[in-house]
């Protein structure tokens, strides 16, 4: 069993140095092609993998290994989220066959509903972290708005582009990244009225962007890209407060950033298998970790509840800080 620290006012802190002492605890070769996407449970007990070659892979946190493989095989596995609440369903996208989504019992491997509606591929999907209700992004220049007790869509924004999106902390709004230029800001319970603010936010390079991201605070928001930069907007009023760069991306591959718990840092992996992390108070780069990784780090995930995260390129890895550091 693995010694994790849980994330709480009277336990250890996320500081420079405790983000400096972070070594590989774990490696898992489960997968023999991509990770595509790693998820968290709420509670923290679990992650969750979904990858290239059709796995859907559970990992038990406390005990640090693998719980069980699901496969999907005809529909293959892409984007995977928890659902709310729950550590035995998820929710993921398909990258083969159609661009349904699918709504998944853990505990016996079947189809509890399914989501239709999208036309082309789903490129991003946020569960809201209050209810049932999520909402998927796609090519097909659509936000569909769903409830999992339900199959048909709750509601539909056309934001006029290619969207990424996300919830915000308190489900309350959601944020759309359109075009790669645009931020556009939904009242979930006005949706249908449009965006109630918009951002313009050009990078002074070339790029898609491939995710969007609140911080837990909801003070800041997160834009992931494929040029090797990534960009901290203040949430309210879309300045830029950082632009981060300085790792390795040269074949423009879609790398995914992620706040820290507390908001408090940014982290992206790198093409190279190293984890880049910046202060979103300072601004500066305060550590650079080797993972070992043999390719990309296409997915990273800070664990919301105990002081580990997961990077993924093929491998699965499970990071904790080492006391003897500090």
């Amino acid at each position: 069993m693995l010694c994790y620290v849980k994330l709480c006012a009277s336990d250890m802190k996320i500081t420079d140095s405790v983000l400096r002492s972070f070594r590989v605890a774990r490696t898992y070769r489960e997968n023999s092609q991509k990770v595509n996407c790693v998820d968290y449970s709420p509670n923290g007990e679990n992650a969750i993998s979904s990858s290239d070659d059709d796995c859907i892979v559970l990992y038990d946190i406390l005990e640090g290994k693998p719980s069980w493989t699901l496969f999907s095989k005809k529909y293959g596995a892409d984007l995977i989220r928890f659902t709310h609440g729950d550590a035995q369903t998820v929710v993921y996208s398909s990258n083969k066959l159609d661009d349904t989504i699918r709504y998944l019992s853990l505990s016996d491997n079947k189809y509890i509903r399914y989501f239709p509606g999208h036309t082309a591929r789903v490129i991003a999907l946020s569960m809201s972290p209050v209810d049932d209700t999520f909402i998927s992004g796609s090519l097909d220049k659509t936000i569909r708005i769903w409830d999992l007790r339900s199959p048909n869509c709750q509601g539909l924004t056309n934001p006029l582009g290619k969207p990424v999106c996300s919830f915000d902390p308190d489900g309350l709004i959601f944020a759309a990244g359109v075009e790669s230029q645009a931020i556009k800001l939904y009242d979930l319970r006005a949706f249908d009225k449009g965006p109630f603010a918009s951002f313009d936010v050009r990078l002074n390079r070339v790029c898609d962007w491939t995710g969007l991201k609140f911080s837990n605070d909801g003070k800041q928001i997160l834009i992931s890209t494929n040029g090797g930069m990534i960009r901290v907007l203040n949430a309210f009023n879309g300045s830029v407060l950082h632009t981060f760069s300085g790792y390795n991306n040269s074949k423009g591959i879609s790398l995914e950033a992620c706040f820290t718990p507390d908001s408090q840092f940014v982290m992206i992996g790198s093409e190279d298998g190293r984890v880049h992390v910046w202060s979103t108070e300072s601004g500066m780069k305060v550590a650079v970790l080797d993972g070992k990784h043999s390719g990309p780090i296409n997915t990273l995930q800070f664990n919301p509840r105990y002081l580990t995260f997961a990077s993924a390129c093929t491998n699965m890895t499970f990071w904790l800080p080492c006391v003897d550091d500090l």
